[in-house]
C-alpha cells in the first residue's frame, strides 16, 4: 500500500515540477495577446478579382508567344474591355489561320478554360470552378506571404487567420509602429522589368502629352503609359514623371532568387536582387540585345527606375529609388517574401495601447484573486478540514494551467484569463461532488474508509461527464472560433484536464495518504 502511494506522489511531483519548470518566470514564458500588451488588430480583404485577372494576363502572354512561334505572327492578346472576369482576347488571326490557333489551344489549355468568338476576335476564357478556385489559391498565398513578411518584421505570437472567404485577420501584440507594419503588409510588392519604348533611351518626361505628341495615331497596342514618382535628396515626392514601356514584362518578381539592402555606389541604401540561374540567362540575353536602351523597373504597377541599359545584365542587378534605409529594408523584405497575389483592402484596424493592456492584466489578476479568494472561503467553511485538501489542488490546478500554457507556446488573452477562472469554479466543483458523496456515505453508515473510496468511485461518473461535455465544447469554439474566442477555448481545454487530474488523483492521494497513517478512523472532518 505504502509503495502504491509512494509511487502515486513521485507522479505527482514530477507532474507539478515539469509544470512549474515551463511557467517560471511566467513573465518571461507566458505570452501576452494583442488585449493584454497592445499592438494592433486588423481586417484585410483580398481582391481576388485581381489574382483572376493576373492569372489571365499570364497565361495570354503565354499563348500569343506559342502562336507567333507557329507562324501566326499578326496574333495580339489583350484584356477585353467589358468582358466576363479571367478572359483574353486574341486578335489578329486570319480566317485560314483559325485551325491552326484552335490546335494549339486544344494542347495548351487543358480544363478550366474555355474558347468562343467575341466579334472578329477569339475569346479565352476561364471557367466558374477554375475562378473559385484561382481565388481561393490567392488568399491562402496572400497568408503565406504575410506569415513570411510578419516573421521577418520580428513580431513575436502573432495571429493570423483566414476570415470567410476573402479576409485575413491579424492580431499583432507589441507592435509600436503601426503605419510601417501595415505598409509592409500591404504593399504588393509585384516587381516587373519592362523595356522602355519612350523615351527609348530611359528617363522619363514631364507629361502624358509629350508622349502623345510623338504617337499622333496613339500608342502602340503593345505599350502603355506608366508614372512614377519624382523623389528629392531627403525620399519626399516632388513631382511625376510618365514613361511608355512595353506592356510585356522581360522578367518578374516571380523570377527573383534574392533580394537583400545593401549600400549603393555613393553609400546610398539600394535593394540587391539576384535571379534563378535560369532566369538570369534569359534577362541577360534580353539585356544584351537591348544596350542603350531604357529599362523601367515598375513596383506594383509605378515607375521606380527607368535606366539606360549600359551592357549586359546577369543574375544579380539592384533596384536604385532614393530610398532611406528602413524603406530599402521593408523592400527588401517584401520581394524576398514574394508579392502578393492580389492588392489587400484595409477594412478595419484596432490599435491597443501597452497601458491599457496592463490594466486588463491587474483587472484580470484582481478578478482571478476575488473569485479564488470566495471559492477557498467557502470551501473552508463547509468542508473545514476537508476544505483545505479542496484548496491545495486548486493550488496546484493554477500551476498546471499556466505549465501546460507555456510548454504549448499558447497566448494568454483577456478571454483566456476568464478561462482559467472558469477552470477554478469547475476544479472547486469536481472536489464538491466528491465531497458531498463522501458525506452520503458517512451518513448511511459507512466507515470513514470505505465512505472516501465509494464518494471517489461514485462521483467519477459526473465528474467525467461535466469535463468531456466542457470540453468537446471547447474544441468546436477552437475550430470556429477565431482570435479571442480561440484563446478563452485553450484555457478551458488545458483547465479541464488540470482540473480533471487534480480532482480524481491529486485529491485521492491526499485522503489516502492520511488514512493510511492511522490504523483506525472514527472520524473525518468534512
Amino acid at each position: 500500500m505504502k509503495e502504491k502511494l509512494l509511487g502515486r506522489a513521485l507522479v505527482v511531483l514530477a507532474v507539478v515540477a515539469l509544470a512549474a519548470f515551463f511557467a517560471a518566470p511566467p513573465e518571461e514564458k507566458i505570452n501576452l495577446g494583442l488585449d493584454l500588451q497592445g499592438g494592433m488588430y486588423l481586417v484585410m480583404e483580398v481582391q481576388t478579382d485581381d489574382a483572376v485577372r493576373s492569372e489571365a494576363d499570364l497565361q495570354m502572354n503565354s499563348f500569343v508567344d506559342r502562336l507567333k512561334e507557329e507562324g501566326l505572327v499578326g496574333a495580339t492578346g489583350l484584356r477585353p474591355e467589358g468582358g466576363p472576369i479571367g478572359s483574353f482576347e486574341v486578335r489578329g488571326v486570319r480566317p485560314e489561320q483559325e485551325s491552326t490557333l484552335r490546335d494549339l489551344y486544344n494542347r495548351y489549355f487543358g480544363q478550366g478554360w474555355k474558347l468562343g468568338r467575341r466579334g472578329d476576335a477569339f475569346l479565352v476564357s476561364m471557367e466558374e470552378f477554375a475562378i473559385k478556385s484561382q481565388r481561393d489559391q490567392a488568399v491562402e498565398q496572400a497568408l503565406k506571404t504575410i506569415n513570411t513578411r510578419i516573421d521577418a518584421f520580428g513580431v513575436a505570437e502573432p495571429v493570423i487567420q483566414r476570415q470567410g472567404t476573402d479576409r485575413i485577420v491579424l492580431q499583432l501584440p507589441g507592435v509600436d509602429d503601426p503605419e510601417r507594419v501595415k505598409e509592409l503588409i500591404s504593399k504588393t510588392a509585384f516587381l516587373e522589368f519592362r523595356l522602355s519604348e519612350f523615351p527609348r533611351a530611359g528617363g522619363g518626361v514631364p507629361s502624358r502629352e509629350a508622349i502623345l505628341a510623338n504617337y499622333p495615331g496613339g500608342v502602340p497596342e503593345t505599350a502603355e503609359i506608366k508614372t512614377g514618382p519624382i523623389t528629392g535628396p531627403d525620399g519626399e515626392v516632388t513631382g511625376t514623371q510618365y514613361y511608355l514601356v512595353e506592356k510585356r514584362s522581360v522578367l518578374t518578381g516571380r523570377d527573383l532568387k534574392d533580394a537583400r539592402q545593401v549600400p549603393g555606389e555613393f553609400n546610398d541604401p539600394v535593394v540587391q536582387f539576384t535571379f534563378s540561374y535560369d532566369k538570369g540567362e534569359v534577362f541577360a540575353d534580353v539585356t544584351g540585345a537591348n544596350v542603350g536602351r531604357g529599362l523601367a523597373i515598375l513596383l506594383d504597377d509605378q515607375v521606380v527606375s527607368a535606366p539606360v541599359i549600359q551592357s549586359q545584365i546577369g543574375q544579380t542587378g539592384v533596384i536604385r529609388g532614393n530610398f532611406t534605409p528602413q524603406e530599402a529594408q521593408d523592400l527588401a523584405t517584401s520581394l524576398r517574401s514574394g508579392a502578393l497575389p492580389a492588392e489587400l483592402v484595409e477594412l478595419e484596424q484596432r490599435t491597443v495601447g501597452p497601458s491599457l493592456g496592463q490594466d486588463s492584466i491587474d483587472q484580470g489578476l484582481r478578478a482571478g484573486l476575488y473569485g479564488a479568494g470566495l471559492v477557498v472561503l467557502l470551501m473552508l467553511l463547509i468542508y473545514r478540514l476537508a476544505g483545505f485538501n479542496a484548496v491545495f489542488v486548486l493550488t496546484l490546478n493554477v500551476v498546471l494551467v499556466f505549465g501546460f500554457l507555456a510548454a504549448l507556446k499558447a497566448t494568454l488573452t483577456l478571454p483566456g484569463i476568464a478561462g482559467i477562472i472558469l477552470t477554478i469554479g469547475m476544479a472547486v466543483d469536481a472536489n464538491v461532488l466528491i465531497f458531498e458523496r463522501i458525506r452520503e456515505e458517512l451518513r448511511a453508515g459507512r466507515t470513514v474508509k470505505s465512505a472516501v473510496h465509494a464518494g471517489f468511485d461514485k462521483a467519477l461518473s459526473s465528474i467525467l461527464d461535466a469535463n468531456v461535455t466542457t470540453f468537446i465544447a471547447a474544441v468546436f469554439l477552437f475550430n470556429f472560433g477565431t482570435g479571442p474566442i480561440r484563446g478563452f477555448a485553450v484555457t478551458l481545454s488545458v483547465g479541464i484536464l488540470a482540473s480533471f487530474f487534480t480532482a480524481l488523483f491529486v485529491s485521492r492521494l491526499i485522503f489516502d495518504a492520511w488514512l493510511s497513517r492511522r490504523q483506525r478512523v472514527e472520524r473525518i472532518s468534512i
